[in-house]
């Protein structure tokens, strides 16, 4: 079995031609494109029945419809040095949940509520499930992928004191979590690049090939032991160092290259009405609140620093 990278063997999603499929809104229905690669109608979205969109004009859906997501942890070197100073966190991955109602579109608005400070930006990959998968191994986990899209796993970092364990409200709110605008194969992986911008400035950045811990492939063999996986089911890759607050006005993306560029802009909403009431457990401003919120500085390269500081400036 190869947990290895680079791959000695491309597997048939990360190799061929290019091929993604988007998922767009038109005149209140939706249809889903393959995206043009090659020819005077390059760039543009090819829906199913044969019209042309332009695809920087379309408005996008999720282009995925799981029955769960999942999200890894930790799984890139950098995020681990920052967080846990060393290159791996776990001897094996962990995981949470996300409900499917945090699902968001590309362009979409990213909802950061009043009564939380920090809502932070995670850049990262999704893995989206092909078809139905129990009991594999690695090598052949790779047949059971459909391909992959850029993701916000946005995070809600004032409910750490009371949903560390769940990740429940931190990571499961409404909208937090833009994808797409499609799903590729074709493309290898591993060397392609991921990259989150806030106001056009990158504040994370990350080899895949270079960083990547445990790879899809692991990831999903290790999920599948015994929780079955299924057509449209979604699985996040986690994120490298420099995950951090940002505030209404700011617009998040994420770009992989060969893969696509997700974006979402932060939209500040009234606080819920029960919060008034005393309903549940509040959002907190505590030592570990900002320890995961702000992270740890000295441990991240300058440049994402110097560049989060700007975006924040008028």
């Amino acid at each position: 079995m190869n947990f290895e990278f680079p791959l000695n063997d491309l597997p048939a999603v990360l190799r061929g031609s290019r091929v993604e499929r988007r998922r767009v809104l038109v005149g209140g229905s939706a249809f889903w494109g393959t995206m043009v690669e090659d020819g005077p109608y390059a760039g543009q979205l090819r829906l199913d029945d044969g019209r042309l969109l332009n695809a920087e004009e379309a408005a996008y859906l999720p282009p995925v419809s799981p029955s769960k997501i999942i999200a890894v942890h930790i799984s890139y070197s950098s995020r681990s040095m920052e967080t846990r100073n060393k290159p791996k966190p776990t001897e094996t991955p962990t995981y949470f949940t996300k409900p499917t109602t945090a699902l968001n579109g590309h362009r979409g608005q990213i909802l950061k509520p009043a009564d939380c400070q920090y809502l932070n930006y995670e850049g990262e990959y999704a893995v989206v499930i092909g078809k139905t998968c129990r009991n594999v191994t690695p090598d052949e986990a790779w047949d059971f992928i459909e391909g992959f899209c850029p993701a916000l796993d946005m995070g809600l970092q004032n409910f750490r004191d009371t949903d560390q364990g769940s990740m429940l409200r931190v990571k499961g709110a409404d909208t937090l979590l833009p994808i797409g605008p499609g799903i590729v194969r074709g493309v290898n992986l591993f060397e392609q690049t991921l990259r989150t911008y806030v106001n056009g400035r990158v504040v994370q950045e990350a080899h895949i090939g270079d960083e990547t811990i445990w790879g899809p492939h692991y990831v999903i063999a290790d999920i599948a032991r015994h929780i079955t996986l299924l057509p449209g089911d979604v699985i996040l890759m986690g994120t490298p160092c420099h995950s951090r607050s940002v505030d209404p006005g700011q617009v998040v993306e994420c770009d992989i290259t060969g893969i696509g560029r997700i974006s979402g802009t932060v939209v500040g909403i009234a606080a819920p009405r029960a919060a008034s009431l005393g309903v549940g457990h509040a959002p907190t401003d505590t030592p570990e609140v900002r320890r995961v919120a702000l992270g740890f500085d000295e441990r991240v390269p300058e440049r994402f620093k110097d560049n989060l500081r700007q975006s924040r400036q008028p």
